[in-house]
């Protein structure tokens, strides 16, 4: 391997594993994961950003900054400027083409990697087995920059169609949808070693496995079906490294293999929308598509977002209050009324959160976990919304410290093999070390730093308390320049 200290690489490989969880990557399940942690640098501690879900990690991945940057606040949210007729889902291609339109195509208002590399004349290709949605937002701008996305769901789900073109053409039809994702594994990953890596040979590529993420949601965290998935996306990964291994120039590749979030079990499924209509409070779920006779909106999972419609803040701190008397409730945030505090009482300020944009909602509701094991012994438990995944299933979005903490961990010129890392540090954090790797610099929007030892940023611990009668939460993050590192929150 090249000396720890030269940070440059000639070629820089992605490798997302959705959802993954530090604590499932051992040699028993995931013997290449744990063969590439010693052979580079494990960010132990790494973490997501909040909300802990896909679409928002995703963009944050891309732009090396938290929500409040980059503008994408939830998997679904609503935005009043681009329609009022119902919730926004970032993973459907309409609704990302709906948003793109009415915001001048500045729905994602950051800079991106794949922005950085275009001016500087650099290629990235993306192979994305996730939704539409998500391969769109880890390079907004593919189309504009010259880059390559294909989509394992098709052509109509990618910017660059002619990508899934050539890739069926060559490697003939998609693989039928299945759970668990087995065949969409093999194609992904055999486009991105035969096509990518050895024909284009493009200065950064991208591979987004779908799992284990879709099978912790539903074929739950620790069952054989999952762990089987799991071992066969190692292997994939394997193949990956060992296709590395073969190259003669080897040691000037930086590997990085990250997640986006973690996930925890579901221990219960609630009707919050059905309880809240109860009080006199008539909502909408994203799910509805429609905000028709809503006094609010709302979207689901164990955490969501409420937005008011009709009523104002006397309807926003109404519901508010009851959601602080409801043992479901996890957390409470805001808008800011000081650093720490919300508007609404008992509430944290959604700035603490990097969450303060111009989209940010009403409130967010954390539905309450804890570290209690699942079935299958895996800590990790709390409640979820009605419809969303099977009670059991796998969940993530809040502040639980198994579903922020994520995978993280890179190989080859500037990390030092076999050491593990246990800094303040985290997805945001990936943009800028792709940039670095390469020698370049990182846009001016990006919070994050690069991961080489000798760019980091002492971290200060802080913890957070707020509450009203009856109700108490505290939030643990990280101070670290500009960027904030959240830890874990929960209900005190």
């Amino acid at each position: 391997m090249s000396p720890a200290n030269t940070t440059e690489a000639q070629r820089v490989i992605i490798c997302v594993f959705d959802g993954l969880r530090p604590d499932f990557v051992t040699p028993e399940q995931t013997p290449n994961l744990a063969r590439f942690a010693g052979q580079g640098t494990w960010f132990r501690d790494a973490r997501s950003v909040f909300p802990s879900m896909t679409r928002v990690a995703t963009t944050s991945i891309a732009t090396g900054a938290p929500p409040r940057v980059h503008g994408v606040v939830g998997n679904a949210f609503l935005f009043p400027q681009v329609t009022r007729e119902h919730v926004l889902d970032m993973s459907r291609a309409d609704d990302i083409a709906l948003a793109e339109a009415a915001t001048g195509g500045r729905l994602v208002e950051a800079a991106s990697f794949g922005d950085v590399l275009a001016q500087a004349g650099k290629r990235l290709a993306v192979v994305h087995s996730g939704s539409a949605g998500s391969a769109y937002l880890i390079n907004p701008r593919a189309r504009a920059n010259g880059h390559w996305t294909f989509s394992i769901l098709g052509r109509e789900h990618s910017q660059t169609p002619e990508a899934n073109d050539e890739v069926v053409a060559r490697f003939g039809p998609l693989p039928p949808r299945s759970l668990p994702r087995f065949e969409e594994i093999d194609y992904a990953e055999q486009v991105l070693r035969e096509h990518v890596l050895a024909e284009m040979k493009p200065d950064v590529a991208l591979i987004w496995f779908n799992e284990p993420d879709t099978s912790f949601h539903y074929r739950f965290l620790g069952s054989p079906e999952t762990l089987a998935v799991l071992k066969h996306v190692d292997a994939a990964f394997g193949r990956i490294l060992d296709w590395v291994a073969a190259q003669p120039d080897a040691d000037e590749y930086v590997v990085i293999a990250a997640s986006d979030h973690g996930q925890i079990s579901s221990r219960d499924a609630l009707d919050l929308a059905g309880l809240l209509r109860e009080q006199g409070h008539a909502g909408r779920r994203a799910a509805e598509r429609t905000l028709a006779g809503a006094s609010f909106a709302m979207t689901g999972g164990n955490m969501g977002e409420i937005r008011i419609l009709e009523g104002g803040t006397a309807k926003r701190d109404a519901i508010a209050a009851w959601l602080r008397e409801q043992e479901l409730l996890g957390m409470l945030f805001s808008k800011a009324r000081n650093e720490v505090e919300g508007e609404v009482e008992g509430s944290f300020a959604l700035s603490l959160v990097d969450l303060d944009h111009a989209r940010q909602p009403d409130l967010i509701y954390v539905l309450r976990s804890d570290d209690a094991p699942d079935s299958y012994g895996n800590p990790g438990l709390g409640l979820i919304t009605k419809a969303d995944v099977p009670v059991g299933g796998g969940m993530h979005g809040g502040l639980n410290r198994h579903e922020l903490n994520t995978v993280l961990m890179a190989r080859g010129p500037g990390f030092e093999p076999g050491a593990v890392d246990g800094r303040a540090c985290g997805i945001v954090d990936i943009a800028p070390t792709i940039l670095r790797s390469l020698g370049l610099q990182p846009a001016q929007t990006m919070t994050g730093q690069a991961l080489m030892r000798q760019v980091d940023a002492e971290a200060s611990l802080q913890s957070f308390d707020t509450g009203a009668t009856g109700f108490a939460q505290r939030l643990d993050l990280a101070g670290r320049g500009a960027s904030r590192i959240l830890l874990s929150g929960s209900r005190a």
